[in-house]
Protein backbone atom coordinates (compact mmCIF):
# COMPACT_ATOMS: atom_id res chain seq x y z
CA UNK A 1 0.00 0.00 0.00
CA UNK A 2 0.97 3.83 -0.77
CA UNK A 3 1.20 5.19 2.72
CA UNK A 4 -1.84 7.08 3.38
CA UNK A 5 0.37 9.16 6.07
CA UNK A 6 2.38 12.92 4.94
CA UNK A 7 6.07 11.96 4.74
CA UNK A 8 8.27 13.89 6.82
CA UNK A 9 10.18 15.84 3.84
CA UNK A 10 13.49 15.06 3.06
CA UNK A 11 16.45 17.66 2.56
CA UNK A 12 18.38 17.21 -0.47
CA UNK A 13 21.20 19.76 -1.38
CA UNK A 14 22.91 19.77 -3.75
CA UNK A 15 25.85 21.10 -2.37
CA UNK A 16 26.38 18.49 0.81
CA UNK A 17 29.36 16.45 1.10
CA UNK A 18 27.92 12.70 -0.51
CA UNK A 19 30.03 11.19 2.26
CA UNK A 20 28.80 12.90 4.91
CA UNK A 21 27.19 10.33 7.25
CA UNK A 22 23.70 9.52 7.27
CA UNK A 23 21.57 10.83 10.34
CA UNK A 24 20.50 8.26 12.31
CA UNK A 25 17.82 9.83 14.97
CA UNK A 26 14.47 10.32 13.13
CA UNK A 27 12.77 13.93 12.92
CA UNK A 28 10.74 15.09 15.58
CA UNK A 29 7.34 13.71 14.87
CA UNK A 30 8.77 11.31 12.25
CA UNK A 31 9.00 8.03 14.30
CA UNK A 32 4.99 8.31 15.21
CA UNK A 33 4.01 8.67 11.85
CA UNK A 34 6.40 5.50 10.91
CA UNK A 35 4.23 3.43 13.64
CA UNK A 36 0.72 4.44 12.23
CA UNK A 37 2.31 3.16 8.95
CA UNK A 38 3.42 -0.06 9.83
CA UNK A 39 0.30 -0.52 12.16
CA UNK A 40 -1.88 0.22 8.73
CA UNK A 41 -0.37 -2.02 6.77
CA UNK A 42 -0.56 -4.81 9.54
CA UNK A 43 -4.38 -4.10 9.62
CA UNK A 44 -4.41 -4.99 5.61
CA UNK A 45 -3.76 -8.79 6.75
CA UNK A 46 -6.83 -10.38 4.69
CA UNK A 47 -7.05 -13.30 7.65
CA UNK A 48 -8.35 -10.00 9.74
CA UNK A 49 -5.76 -10.99 13.20
CA UNK A 50 -5.79 -8.85 16.02
CA UNK A 51 -2.47 -6.46 15.88
CA UNK A 52 -0.72 -6.82 19.17
CA UNK A 53 1.88 -4.25 20.43
CA UNK A 54 4.66 -7.15 20.43
CA UNK A 55 3.98 -7.78 17.00
CA UNK A 56 3.84 -4.13 15.77
CA UNK A 57 7.38 -3.82 17.51
CA UNK A 58 8.56 -6.31 16.15
CA UNK A 59 7.91 -5.19 12.69
CA UNK A 60 9.34 -1.88 13.00
CA UNK A 61 12.41 -3.53 15.03
CA UNK A 62 12.18 -1.80 18.26
CA UNK A 63 10.88 -2.67 21.76
CA UNK A 64 7.53 -2.23 23.17
CA UNK A 65 9.01 0.51 25.41
CA UNK A 66 9.98 2.61 22.29
CA UNK A 67 6.39 2.27 21.34
CA UNK A 68 4.89 4.04 24.67
CA UNK A 69 7.83 6.65 24.17
CA UNK A 70 5.41 8.04 20.79
CA UNK A 71 1.47 7.09 22.49
CA UNK A 72 0.72 6.48 25.88
CA UNK A 73 -1.56 3.24 24.85
CA UNK A 74 -2.16 1.03 21.87
CA UNK A 75 -5.94 3.11 22.03
CA UNK A 76 -3.80 6.32 21.19
CA UNK A 77 -2.44 4.79 18.11
CA UNK A 78 -6.02 4.11 17.20
CA UNK A 79 -6.76 7.41 17.82
CA UNK A 80 -3.91 8.38 15.33
CA UNK A 81 -5.57 6.33 12.59
CA UNK A 82 -9.39 7.48 12.95
CA UNK A 83 -7.77 10.98 12.94
CA UNK A 84 -5.87 10.47 9.76
CA UNK A 85 -9.87 8.85 8.85
CA UNK A 86 -11.43 12.19 9.25
CA UNK A 87 -9.16 14.60 8.11
CA UNK A 88 -9.41 12.39 5.22
CA UNK A 89 -12.86 11.87 4.47
CA UNK A 90 -14.36 14.97 5.69
CA UNK A 91 -11.62 17.17 3.76
CA UNK A 92 -12.98 15.59 0.58
CA UNK A 93 -16.35 16.09 1.87
CA UNK A 94 -15.97 19.54 1.73
CA UNK A 95 -14.05 20.15 -1.40
CA UNK A 96 -16.97 18.56 -2.78
CA UNK A 97 -19.66 20.50 -1.62
CA UNK A 98 -17.53 23.55 -1.76
CA UNK A 99 -17.14 22.69 -5.88
CA UNK A 100 -20.81 21.06 -6.70
CA UNK A 101 -23.83 23.01 -6.56
CA UNK A 102 -26.26 20.16 -7.52
CA UNK A 103 -26.96 18.26 -4.26
CA UNK A 104 -27.50 14.98 -5.73
CA UNK A 105 -24.39 14.91 -7.62
CA UNK A 106 -22.77 15.96 -4.39
CA UNK A 107 -24.27 13.00 -2.36
CA UNK A 108 -23.69 10.47 -5.68
CA UNK A 109 -20.12 11.97 -4.96
CA UNK A 110 -19.69 11.47 -1.20
CA UNK A 111 -20.64 7.79 -1.73
CA UNK A 112 -17.84 7.26 -4.39
CA UNK A 113 -15.53 9.15 -2.46
CA UNK A 114 -16.08 6.71 0.43
CA UNK A 115 -16.17 3.67 -1.28
CA UNK A 116 -12.85 4.97 -2.91
CA UNK A 117 -11.30 5.71 0.32
CA UNK A 118 -11.99 1.93 1.51
CA UNK A 119 -10.59 0.46 -1.68
CA UNK A 120 -7.26 2.25 -1.19
CA UNK A 121 -7.08 1.86 2.63
CA UNK A 122 -7.53 -1.48 3.00
CA UNK A 123 -6.31 -1.19 6.94
CA UNK A 124 -8.53 1.73 7.49
CA UNK A 125 -11.62 -0.16 6.18
CA UNK A 126 -10.86 -2.62 8.86
CA UNK A 127 -11.04 0.33 11.76
CA UNK A 128 -13.89 2.15 10.52
CA UNK A 129 -16.09 -1.53 10.31
CA UNK A 130 -14.84 -1.94 14.03
CA UNK A 131 -12.75 -5.26 13.11
CA UNK A 132 -9.47 -3.59 14.08
CA UNK A 133 -11.42 -2.38 17.30
CA UNK A 134 -12.23 -5.66 18.73
CA UNK A 135 -11.04 -6.13 22.45
CA UNK A 136 -9.82 -2.54 22.02
CA UNK A 137 -10.67 0.45 24.45
CA UNK A 138 -14.05 1.36 24.06
CA UNK A 139 -13.80 5.00 23.63
CA UNK A 140 -12.77 3.86 19.81
CA UNK A 141 -15.89 2.58 18.76
CA UNK A 142 -17.42 5.87 19.93
CA UNK A 143 -14.82 7.63 17.76
CA UNK A 144 -16.00 5.33 14.87
CA UNK A 145 -19.63 5.73 15.71
CA UNK A 146 -19.43 10.18 15.44
CA UNK A 147 -17.83 9.84 12.14
CA UNK A 148 -20.82 7.80 10.75
CA UNK A 149 -23.06 10.46 12.05
CA UNK A 150 -21.47 13.24 10.46
CA UNK A 151 -21.36 11.43 7.09
CA UNK A 152 -24.78 10.62 7.22
CA UNK A 153 -25.68 14.27 8.11
CA UNK A 154 -23.19 15.66 5.46
CA UNK A 155 -25.90 13.13 2.84
CA UNK A 156 -28.94 14.64 4.42
CA UNK A 157 -27.57 18.17 3.94
CA UNK A 158 -27.11 17.50 0.19
CA UNK A 159 -30.41 15.28 -0.03
CA UNK A 160 -32.04 18.37 1.10
CA UNK A 161 -30.49 20.64 -0.96
CA UNK A 162 -31.46 18.76 -4.14
CA UNK A 163 -35.26 19.05 -2.81
CA UNK A 164 -34.95 22.27 -2.78
CA UNK A 165 -33.97 21.97 -6.35
CA UNK A 166 -36.13 20.00 -7.42
CA UNK A 167 -33.85 16.92 -7.86
CA UNK A 168 -34.79 15.12 -5.21
CA UNK A 169 -38.10 13.88 -4.10
CA UNK A 170 -40.00 14.94 -1.22
CA UNK A 171 -42.28 12.04 0.61
CA UNK A 172 -45.47 12.69 2.20
CA UNK A 173 -44.14 11.93 6.02
CA UNK A 174 -41.44 13.97 4.97
CA UNK A 175 -38.69 11.19 6.27
CA UNK A 176 -37.66 10.95 2.45
CA UNK A 177 -34.23 12.12 3.55
CA UNK A 178 -33.30 10.72 6.63
CA UNK A 179 -34.36 7.13 4.92
CA UNK A 180 -32.60 7.43 2.13
CA UNK A 181 -29.68 8.92 3.72
CA UNK A 182 -29.49 5.40 6.29
CA UNK A 183 -29.35 3.37 3.00
CA UNK A 184 -26.83 4.77 1.49
CA UNK A 185 -24.88 4.47 4.73
CA UNK A 186 -25.92 0.71 4.99
CA UNK A 187 -24.99 0.45 0.94
CA UNK A 188 -21.28 1.75 1.63
CA UNK A 189 -20.91 -0.05 4.93
CA UNK A 190 -21.89 -3.17 2.84
CA UNK A 191 -19.59 -2.77 0.35
CA UNK A 192 -16.43 -2.14 2.64
CA UNK A 193 -17.96 -5.41 4.94
CA UNK A 194 -17.89 -7.77 1.50
CA UNK A 195 -14.36 -6.19 0.79
CA UNK A 196 -13.22 -7.02 4.11
CA UNK A 197 -14.65 -10.46 3.81
CA UNK A 198 -12.77 -11.41 0.28
CA UNK A 199 -9.77 -10.93 2.07
CA UNK A 200 -9.73 -7.76 -0.08
CA UNK A 201 -10.27 -8.80 -3.20
CA UNK A 202 -13.93 -7.41 -4.35
CA UNK A 203 -13.40 -3.70 -4.40
CA UNK A 204 -16.04 -1.62 -2.98
CA UNK A 205 -16.66 0.57 -5.88
CA UNK A 206 -17.20 -2.73 -9.13
CA UNK A 207 -20.68 -2.76 -10.00
CA UNK A 208 -21.75 0.43 -8.33
CA UNK A 209 -23.47 1.74 -11.54
CA UNK A 210 -26.93 0.05 -11.19
CA UNK A 211 -27.22 0.70 -7.19
CA UNK A 212 -26.37 4.31 -7.51
CA UNK A 213 -29.25 4.44 -10.35
CA UNK A 214 -31.40 2.61 -7.65
CA UNK A 215 -30.30 4.81 -4.43
CA UNK A 216 -30.83 7.96 -5.94
CA UNK A 217 -34.24 6.62 -8.42
CA UNK A 218 -37.55 9.37 -7.98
Amino acid sequence: MNSPFNQVPMTNDSNQDAEAPVRKRPRPGERRIQILQVLAEMLENPKGDRVTTAALAARLEVSEAALYRHFASKAQMFEGLIAFIEQTIFGLINQITEREEAGDRQAQEILMVLLGFGEKNPGMTRVLLGDALWLEDERLQDRIAQIFERIESSLKQSLRIAQTQGRFPQSADGNEVSSRAAMMISYVVGRWHRYARSGFKKAPTEFSDLPMRVLFSV
